[in-house]
């Protein structure tokens, strides 16, 4: 099964779970998502999500100076972030539950 498009329609749901747990800068992010099992995301896909969620008013940014190259902006969640989180993990869950149902029902016959 192709997992692109179905990371597609998650991507918002995992970067904003991602920054919730802590502050992140763009390619921290796309490590942290690979790192839980996300591989096939993609930088450019990742960096635009974020810039998104920032001009939507989810995420907010602050610079951080850098001895070891450019400076680095970091995104944390916003409280409009916290609660579109918390409102798209009850959809997940009601549509992953439903998913579940239809798949386990489907292999019973």
């Amino acid at each position: 099964m192709d997992t692109t498009q179905m990371l597609k329609g998650v991507l918002d749901l995992a970067v904003l779970a991602v920054v919730r747990a802590e502050d992140g800068y763009g390619y921290d992010v796309v490590r942290r998502l690979r790192g839980a099992g996300l591989t096939d995301v993609g930088d450019a896909s990742v960096y635009g999500t974020l810039r998104r969620l920032y001009a939507a008013g989810a995420l907010t940014s602050y610079v951080v100076p850098s001895d070891e190259g450019p400076h680095r902006k970091y995104y944390g969640i916003t409280p409009q972030g916290r609660a579109s989180l918390d409102l798209q993990t009850k959809h997940w869950h009601e549509f992953a539950h439903t998913m579940t149902d239809l798949l386990d029902l489907a292999e019973a016959h």
